[in-house]
């Protein structure tokens, strides 16, 4: 895949976008879970650019913050983000982007941005709560009453916002998608 200038851009934009998500709103912590909006924004990536370049953008993202840059959730940056049970969440935005835009490339109705907002906020659901339980399970020494369920009640807080602010996404990006951006393949068609 050939990246255009605008590519780039776009990537940047949507790595800065990341990182001012991840921020906004995470001094609230439950269960050891900061409530950011990274998971809107890493949809929103997916739903707009597009399954790689939305990917692309998301990776960029977790290696800015994995270099040391001050981008993650609390202002944290740095390899030792690795160890903190938190870490999926961050691996999973790259997923989450990826397949919610790959949906939309096979269909870009408005229930499928939607379909594949939610379908995104699923994966980064799974992706990190599973490995937030191995982290305390396996790594962490979590006490003898963490259970897998006690992972899962830690996501019921967010939960509202994260399905709000997806069909939000979903909505939003059909529009930008429609009226504003058409993302070119590699061949330079316009896709979805």
């Amino acid at each position: 895949m050939k990246l255009t200038a605008r590519d780039i851009t776009l990537a940047a934009l949507f790595a800065a976008l990341m990182a001012i998500g991840a921020n906004i709103t995470s001094f609230i912590v439950i269960g050891g879970v900061p409530i950011t909006l990274t998971t809107f924004f890493s949809i929103l990536s997916g739903l707009i650019l597009g399954s790689r370049l939305g990917a692309i953008s998301m990776t960029v993202y977790a290696l800015i913050g994995l270099a040391g840059a001050p981008v993650f959730s609390q202002f944290f940056g740095g390899p030792a983000i690795i160890l903190r049970p938190t870490f999926g969440f961050i691996l999973s935005n790259i997923l989450v982007a990826y397949v919610a835009g790959k949906v939309i490339e096979k269909k870009s109705t408005k229930s499928a941005f939607i379909m594949a907002a939610l379908l995104g906020m699923a994966v980064n659901y799974a992706f990190g709560t599973n490995w937030m339980y191995a982290a305390y399970k396996y790594w962490f020494e979590a006490p003898d009453s963490f259970s897998y369920a006690l992972a899962w009640l830690w996501m019921v807080p967010p939960l509202p916002k994260d399905i709000i602010f997806s069909i939000l996404a979903g909505g939003l990006a059909y529009r930008i998608r429609n009226k504003i951006y058409k993302p070119k393949n590699m061949h330079g068609k316009s896709i979805a």
